[in-house]
């Protein structure tokens, strides 16, 4: 490998290229970096000249942060545990193709189909693009079972080419269309910021890294959650403050005007439409809902 690509000046960042890469792109925008891509790149731009960013299928960035070729990259726990990639994982960040939560590698079979647990895999056939997550499963359980890569349309081998699939689901609707049933989980998975172990010992790729770990986890913070100002008289603040929940506590600070504060606190977004009425009611003026960008503690 050149040396030269060690570099302490450029940080080697590997984004998912595929289901993955929108609600990738958009954690970054929120998280302050702009990054713009063609239809064919491969090298997306980002407003950040310290971070050279290339765009990977997230099956191989483990393996490419392993070998050096990235310093850092985001890619799910589950191909980290496919590939057996030795990797520094930095933070977990719970976002998916479809929302803010876990993934799940599903053991799944056709509505009809007699089998019930895995146990009664015992000499079946499971098609799968995670074939050693499979292997390991059966391999715990004491099973023993052909299992097959599959090169997609997983959901469309059983029952005619083999008896079972293992696939990644996050709502379980493509299951359900296919007429599959879900017998076990294999896996829970979350996306994960990884790191090079040899970059995450050079001082200045560690640093930016955790830099682009604790601008990512704000903004995750901040998902469903909004800023409260309000103003209370003297008197009411006890009532107002039972009332509120927060990351810590709520930040209260005295008006010019003698006998009245100002009240700050982050709150869950759904909790608000019932928050509003109980706070009017103790007392409560003046009340702000603002959105967030970033929670950082």
């Amino acid at each position: 490998m050149n040396t030269n690509s060690w570099t302490s000046s450029v940080l080697r960042l590997g984004l998912p290229k595929g289901s993955l890469q929108e609600s990738t792109f958009a954690l970054f925008e929120r998280a302050g970096f702009t990054i713009r891509t063609g239809d064919r790149s491969y090298a997306p731009q980002v407003d950040d000249p310290e971070i050279s960013a290339r765009l990977i299928r997230a099956q191989e960035i483990s393996r490419y942060v392993e070998n050096g070729h990235l310093d850092a990259g985001l890619t799910g726990y589950d191909w980290i545990c496919e590939n057996g990639s030795n990797v520094v994982e930095v933070c977990e960040l719970c976002y998916a193709k479809q929302g803010f939560r876990p993934v799940r590698w599903v053991l799944a079979v056709p509505e009809d189909s007699p089998i019930r647990s895995v146990h009664d895999l015992q000499g079946k056939r499971i098609a799968t693009e995670a074939v050693q997550l499979t292997r390991r499963y059966l391999e715990r359980h004491g099973v023993q079972a052909e299992v097959e890569f599959s090169w997609g349309a997983t959901e469309a081998k059983a029952p005619e080419l083999v008896d079972a699939i293992v696939e990644l689901t996050e709502t379980g609707s493509s299951l359900r269309a296919n007429r599959l049933r879900i017998v076990d989980t294999v896996l829970e998975s979350t996306t994960r910021l990884i790191a090079n172990p040899r970059a995450w010992q050079d001082p200045w790729k560690r640093r930016k890294i955790e830099q682009i770990a604790m601008l990512l986890q704000g903004v995750l913070r901040a998902e469903g959650r909004v800023l409260l100002k309000l103003n209370v008289p003297a008197a009411r603040l006890p009532d107002v403050l039972k009332l509120l929940p927060a990351l810590h506590a709520p930040t209260v600070n005295r008006l010019s005007d003698e006998g009245w504060f100002s009240v700050e606190t982050v709150v869950e977004e759904s909790r608000v439409r019932e928050l509003l009425p109980s706070l009017k009611a103790a007392g409560a003026e003046g009340i702000i809902e603002l959105s967030l960008n970033k929670v950082v503690p």
